[in-house]
Formats: C-alpha cells, sequence, structure tokens
C-alpha cells in the first residue's frame, strides 16, 4: 500500500523560505511521477510542482521561479523548496503521485503572515 509522509511546514514571514519533504513507502517509487499539491481554507487542491522519473519539472504558474521540486529515488524521498514565500501560498501542502493515489498523507501547514 502506498503511503505518503509529508513534514517541514511552519509559519514564516513573507518573503521567507521553507523547505518540504515528502517521504514514499512503495518499491516503485522510482517510477512514480511525483507531485506537491496544495490546499487552502475554502479552496479546491490544486497542483503545484510535479516532477518525472527522469526528472523533469513543471511549475504551476503561481508558483514558477520561486519553488524548487526535486526527488532523491534512494531515499523514495521528493523535496520542495519554497522561496519569496506569499501569504497566498498559505495551505496544507500534500505529495502523492501524478495522477494522484486515492489515499493522501496528513499533509503540512505553511502559514505565511503579511
Amino acid at each position: 500500500q502506498v503511503q505518503f509522509v509529508e513534514s517541514g511546514g511552519g509559519l514564516v514571514q513573507a518573503g521567507g523560505s521553507l523547505s518540504l519533504s515528502c517521504a514514499a513507502s512503495g518499491s516503485a517509487f522510482s517510477i512514480w511521477t511525483m507531485g506537491w499539491y496544495r490546499q487552502a481554507p475554502g479552496k479546491q487542491r490544486e497542483l503545484v510542482a510535479h516532477i518525472s522519473t527522469g526528472g523533469s519539472t513543471n511549475y504551476a504558474d503561481s508558483v514558477k521561479g520561486r519553488f524548487t521540486i526535486s526527488r532523491d529515488n534512494a531515499k523514495n524521498t521528493v523535496y520542495l523548496q519554497m522561496n519569496s514565500l506569499k501569504p497566498e501560498d498559505t495551505a496544507v501542502y500534500y505529495c502523492n503521485g501524478k495522477p494522484s493515489y486515492p489515499k493522501w498523507g496528513q499533509g503540512t501547514q505553511v502559514t505565511v503572515s503579511s
């Protein structure tokens, strides 16, 4: 069964940085496209970045140039470096495959104060 455990969230001032990590279970991690998603209060969950098995990356326009996704297949881990954070980045952040698996992790809260 695939499971995801996210960590690294917190409270930061606008303009600050945070680094998120996601540990994934499952022996097939290296062949998954992985994504970071976020859900703000009252909004639908959205995909903010994803990375292919070969390391190709894509970003939502709202985070392009500020966020960087990376992965370490040996550790079954995917990362999200977030710089120049804005209050509108406040959300619960999740990782999952792309397309996503049915079971989501608990996510990690990111709060950006103005």
